[in-house]
């Protein structure tokens, strides 16, 4: 028989080491060296490489890491505006960037689980430009005629524009001009060297890749403006278009000190319902905090504003970015 002091004594012996290892474990535990916390992966949609939607996603990231770091954020390229619109409707993208027109288009078209779109603020505006060599005789969109014409890709908010502002024009994009399904990353290039007459494009301002462009090669960009009222006769999602100046600072040697005249519509970062309340309330928070840190490179970011991110026609606000907005109301 184990006198007792032996027993008593094993069993202190037992408990010491059991406190040894969970100690051990907690020190694994909270050591960097312990596997870190799952993060919540999350897909953002944007847009063409050499384009403002790209680039303000790459910027997001960053900002997101820092205020929202449980967040593990995928940046997915894509043609633009309508593709980004399907994507994030259809569950393949958390969110996006997209234009109020390209938005109520899907919804108009019924597009599977557009009813589930939501927005969580409004950005910025892309301004409709439309690039020409400044000596090609071309003074505007109806003088395209029988040119080659880029406007844009397919699933692009471009191609979506540059359709209804020709048809505005009197002319049919399959009949009227030779057209190309070219986007801002091979337009510029193709321009100089000849290959097209005119390129069109939706973005902010300045898109870098028109900027590049303008200091290159001596190109002039096309009022639009005196289309509105033919745009809005068209009804549906052409009545989120409205007039707009380009700054003489847009693309300075392009406009050589004038203003241009132009077409406007709005982005929405956009949503669904399927986003969780507090993520969307957070990304929201931070895409509003961060707007002076990406604005400085990205100069439309510089826009984003408290007071208008709430007008994201046609969708509904989220629950979640409802929610920030209320919290910072005067």
């Amino acid at each position: 028989m184990v006198p007792v002091s032996l027993r008593t004594r094993g069993r202190a012996l037992t408990a010491a080491g059991a406190a040894v290892v969970a100690l051990a474990l907690l020190l694994w535990w909270l050591s960097p060296f312990g596997e870190p916390l799952p993060r919540t992966p999350l897909t953002m949609s944007t847009g063409v490489s050499t384009g403002v939607y790209a680039k303000y996603g790459t910027l997001l990231r960053k900002a997101l890491d820092k205020d929202v770091p449980e967040i593990d954020l995928t940046l997915r390229p894509s043609e633009g505006s309508q593709e980004n619109v399907r994507r994030v409707a259809t569950g393949e993208a958390d969110f996006t960037i997209a234009t109020a027109d390209a938005v109520e288009q899907y919804r108009a078209e019924g597009g599977p689980d557009a009813d589930r779109l939501r927005s969580s603020a409004r950005l910025y505006d892309d301004y409709i430009q439309v690039v020409v060599e400044e000596d090609s005789g071309i003074q505007e969109v109806a003088d395209l005629r029988g040119k080659r014409v880029a406007i844009g890709q397919v699933a692009s908010g471009v191609r979506l524009v540059a359709e209804r502002v020709l048809r505005a024009a009197g002319l049919d994009a399959q009949k009227d001009i030779v057209a190309s399904p070219a986007g801002i990353g091979e337009t510029p290039e193709a321009l100089r060297e000849g290959r097209i007459d005119a390129f069109f494009w939706s973005g902010g301002l300045p898109t870098q890749a028109v900027r590049d462009l303008s200091k290159e090669h001596e190109i002039r960009l096309l009022p639009l403006s005196s289309l509105i009222d033919r745009l809005h006769h068209g009804g549906g999602s052409s009545s989120y278009y409205r007039t707009a100046v380009m700054p003489a600072d847009a693309y300075p040697p392009a406009q050589r000190g004038s203003d241009v005249p132009t077409l406007a519509v709005a982005n929405i970062l956009v949503t669904t319902d399927r986003m969780d309340d507090d993520l969307a309330e957070r990304i929201t928070r931070t895409v509003i905090g961060s707007r002076d840190h990406i604005g400085a490179q990205v100069h439309a970011a510089q826009l984003v504003d408290v007071r208008t991110a709430i007008y994201t026609d046609p969708l509904e606000l989220h629950d979640g970015a409802r929610r920030y907005f209320r919290s910072v109301k005067p």
